[in-house]
This record gives structure tokens, C-alpha cells and sequence, in this order.
């Protein structure tokens, strides 16, 4: 595609795949068809991560839970918020061509865009590692443990509540890393014609195994009562934890959204994944959880017959190979410009396996098990500032910043992004761990808001005004 409208890498792309626009803006003649980048999201979003959050919104084993009223206004928010945040840094990034690192080196600078990158990264990789270990544990289910070898016991860390790490589940996790990081490497246009024509397959296999689970405990009114029992859990950090879910998705979408031609495809887009499929997989899950104590429907599927075991565990891993390829291949696209930046020049390609490496070790050492539950709540408290002063600039205070070429000619530094950040952050985990707000709140929610508030609060106070053309940077 891209070979026939640029057949020579430039100075600046040397050592990447040009192809990828890791370092420049993509072109109209590259855009796609919104029926193909609703296509794309329509996959995204058939994340099964979307019943895990389900599950912590019922409440398994001894933590607290909702009612179902309460996780349906909960997961209703929250998927509203992602669906606001992706169309809003999504329409900059169509309208400009910009990846995700463009667009904050428009609004961080130079060199400022270097934070929001290196947390971005640190995001995909650990959505890497979690998800290789989700895939390593339902195959551990189905595969027992006959050589009778615990490699990591949970219990050892004051998690009695998880089951051990056997061999077969790390051994698992080292054969899927090994194979995502393969296939990332060659390129995820292939997982994505694989992913496609599963998405709607996943849909089908978690309606009929929630309607299942309901039928085998009581069916909906046995269900019903049992979630009103369901307590302890606020809705603020409720929202909290599906902000937090999905915040890396949402952001990254910045990349996806780059090659929409139109505001409507971003829109589309974005309600594929946030406002149809992630959304009923938050109520399957919470309802899988409520019947049977788990929101993971393939344990399930484990009780009724070898056939819809294989099914389960096939389309579980299918869901999530695109996954994981994706945020190899985002991950790249957050490294590579940085170490560019400082004059670095690694292929993409080198990259993927690099990460690929780092993840495959961190999931197959229970980094899932131990640590997935804190990760996704402090994704959603500190981190989703990172968008506010892009989103402010574009819409607010900078728009005539977002030229072709403005992503070469910022400063350094733009001091008040990397405030209003940091700011924002250190709000997110206040809010969250120290000093609950009222009404429950949602911390991540506050952060974004405050983020926002300060950084166009420090414009006006140094007089910024939003100009019609590119102007020489103030802050």
C-alpha cells in the first residue's frame, strides 16, 4: 500500500517498516473504509477481559460486590466514558493522521512526549503479561497438572485466594508467548483475518454458555436474588475498575483511528467496541459469577461435554491472539519514536520481539494471578490524564498546532502538559487509595477532570490563546 506512494524510506524512518507511519502521519490515500475500521473495533472489543471485570463488579469469592442494578449503572458509565474518550482523542488523530506519540509531541513536546510514551508502553506490556496469563491458566484448567510441579504457590504472598502456578500453566504461557510474539513479529494481518470471523463466534458461545449458567442454578430469579445480596463494592471504584479495564484500549485506539477517513467511522468505531460488545461481556460475566461463582464461562463450558470444552478454550485463545498481538505491535509504536528520539534506531520488528520476551516472562511468573486486579485499578486512577491536555489543546486551546508537520517543530518540553499530568495522576491515586470522594466518585474519572481543568487553567493564566495558525510555544 504504502510502498507504491513512498518506494524509499526517508532519513528519519531508517531502520523501521515505513509502512507502519511510526514516525509520520498517514496518508488520505491510506485511509480505510468505515465498514473496515468498525470491523476492527467489533474484534477489539470482544475482549474477554470484559468478563473478568464483570466478575470483580459481582464480587468473587470474599470480595465485595454490586447488585445488579448498581453493575448495569456501573458498567453503563464506564463504557461511556471509554466510548467518549476514544471518540474524542480518536477525531485528532483522523483528522491529522497521528499516531498516539505524534499527537503528545504535539501537546508534551520534543522531549516531554517521552512520559506519556514510556507509561503507555509500560500499559501494553502489562496487558501483554495479564493476558498471556489469563490464556495460561484456562488451558491449565483443561490440561490438570500430571507432572504435580507448582512452580509459584500464591498463598506464599498472602494470596491464599489464587490458585497455585503449575508447570503446565507456565509452560503454557512460555508456548503462547513464544507464538503471539512469532506472528507480531511477521505481522498481525494475518490473527486479523483469523480474528474477524471469530468475534461474532465468541458473542454467540458467551450468550448461550450465560444462558446455560443460568439455567443450571436457578435460572434468572435465582440469579436476581443472589445478586441482591451482592454488597460492599462502591460504584466509584466500580467505575474505577472498568475505566481501568479498557483505558489502554482506549487510548491506543489513537492508533486505529488514524487510518478512519471521516468523524462518522471514528464514531462507528468506537461504538462497536464500547457501547455494543465490551458492555455484554461486563453483564455475562457478572452474571456468570452470580450463578456460578465464575465469571470465566469456558470453566463452564468444562462441565458439559469435550465439544463445548474445545469450543471454549478455542475461542478464548483465538479472542485474545489479536490482542496480544495488538499491544505488541502499539507497544512498538510508543518505543520506537522515543528511542528515536534520542537517536536510537531499532526495527519494529526487533521491538516485538524484545517485548515479547520481557511479557512472556512476567505472565508466565503469575504477574496475572498476583498482580491483575491492583494493575487495572491503578490503570484507571493514575493514567487517564495522559489524554487531557491532548484533548484540551486539539479541542480548546491549540488547534491550529495539529499541522502535518507540527510534530517537528514543538520545544523540548511543554511544561504544562507534563503538569496538568502529573498532576492529574497523583489526583487518581489519592482519590483512589487515600481520600474516597464523595458520593463514590469515580477516582479515574476526577483525574481525568482535573488533568483537563489545569491544564487549560495554566494557558489562561499565561495568556494563551488559541491560534489560527501555529504559533511559537509559551509554556
Amino acid at each position: 500500500m504504502s510502498s507504491k506512494t513512498n518506494p524509499t524510506p526517508s532519513e528519519e524512518q531508517l531502520g523501521y517498516e515505513h509502512d507502519e507511519y511510526m514516525l509520520e502521519p498517514v496518508p488520505r490515500s491510506a485511509r480505510r473504509k468505515t465498514i473496515g475500521i468498525a470491523a476492527i473495533w467489533v474484534g477489539f472489543g470482544f475482549v474477554v477481559t470484559g468478563l473478568i471485570v464483570g466478575g470483580q463488579l459481582a464480587g468473587q469469592g470474599d470480595q465485595p460486590g454490586m447488585t445488579l442494578g448498581g453493575a448495569v449503572a456501573t458498567i453503563s458509565i464506564g463504557e461511556l466514558v471509554l466510548f467518549t474518550l476514544t471518540v474524542l482523542l480518536g477525531i485528532p488523530a483522523m483528522r491529522t493522521g497521528f499516531n498516539l506519540a505524534l499527537l503528545s509531541k504535539v501537546s508534551y513536546g520534543d522531549r516531554g512526549f517521552i512520559l506519556p510514551m514510556v507509561f503507555m508502553a509500560l500499559l501494553t506490556l502489562g496487558w501483554f503479561a495479564s493476558i498471556l496469563g489469563m490464556i495460561g491458566e484456562i488451558w491449565g484448567v483443561l490440561l490438570g497438572n500430571p507432572t504435580g510441579i507448582t512452580v509459584i504457590d500464591p498463598a506464599s504472598f498472602g494470596r491464599a485466594d489464587v490458585a497455585p502456578v503449575s508447570l503446565e500453566v507456565v509452560l503454557t504461557c512460555v508456548a503462547f508467548g513464544a507464538l503471539f510474539t512469532w506472528t507480531a513479529y511477521r505481522g498481525i494481518s494475518m490473527i486479523e483475518k483469523v480474528a474477524l470471523p471469530v468475534a461474532p463466534l465468541l458473542l454467540v458461545v458467551a450468550l448461550y454458555a450465560g444462558v446455560g449458567m443460568l439455567n443450571d442454578n436457578g435460572g434468572w430469579g435465582a440469579m436476581v436474588d443472589e445478586a441482591s445480596t451482592r454488597s460492599g463494592l462502591p460504584m466509584g471504584t466500580g467505575i474505577t475498575i472498568v475505566v481501568g479495564a479498557w483505558i489502554a484500549g482506549a487510548v491506543m485506539g489513537a492508533d486505529i483511528m488514524r487510518f478512519a477517513k471521516n468523524v462518522r467511522a471514528v464514531v462507528i468505531g468506537a461504538a462497536a467496541a464500547f457501547i455494543l460488545t465490551n458492555p455484554l461481556l461486563n453483564v455475562v460475566g457478572y452474571i456468570g459469577s452470580i450463578a456460578t461463582g465464575d465469571s470465566n464461562f469456558v470453566n463452564w463450558m468444562y462441565t458439559q461435554g469435550i465439544l463445548l470444552t474445545i469450543i471454549g478454550v478455542v475461542v478464548w485463545t483465538t479472542s485474545l491472539w489479536t490482542t496480544e498481538n495488538s499491544e505488541l505491535y502499539s507497544n512498538s509504536l510508543y518505543t520506537g519514536p522515543v528511542l528515536h528520539g534520542f537517536g536510537v534506531k531499532v526495527r519494529r520488528s526487533k521491538l516485538v520481539l524484545i517485548v515479547g520476551v520481557v511479557g512472556t516472562v512476567l505472565g508466565s511468573l503469575a504477574f496475572y494471578q498476583l498482580f491483575f486486579n491492583d494493575f487495572i485499578t491503578v490503570l484507571g486512577a493514575a493514567f487517564v490524564p495522559l489524554v487531557s491536555p491532548i484533548i484540551a489543546d486539539y479541542f480548546l486551546l491549540r488547534r491550529g498546532a495539529f499541522t502535518p508537520t507540527s510534530y517537528r517543530e514543538q520545544p523540548a518540553v511543554r511544561w504544562f502538559a507534563v503538569t496538568s499530568f502529573v498532576v492529574g495522576a497523583a489526583s487518581g491515586l489519592l482519590f483512589q487509595y487515600v481520600w474516597p470522594l464523595p458520593g463514590d466518585f469515580s477516582a479515574s474519572l476526577a483525574a481525568l477532570v482535573i488533568a483537563f481543568v489545569v491544564h487549560v487553567l495554566l494557558h489562561t493564566l499565561a495568556g494563551s490563546r488559541r491560534p489560527a495558525t501555529p504559533a511559537p510555544a509559551r509554556d
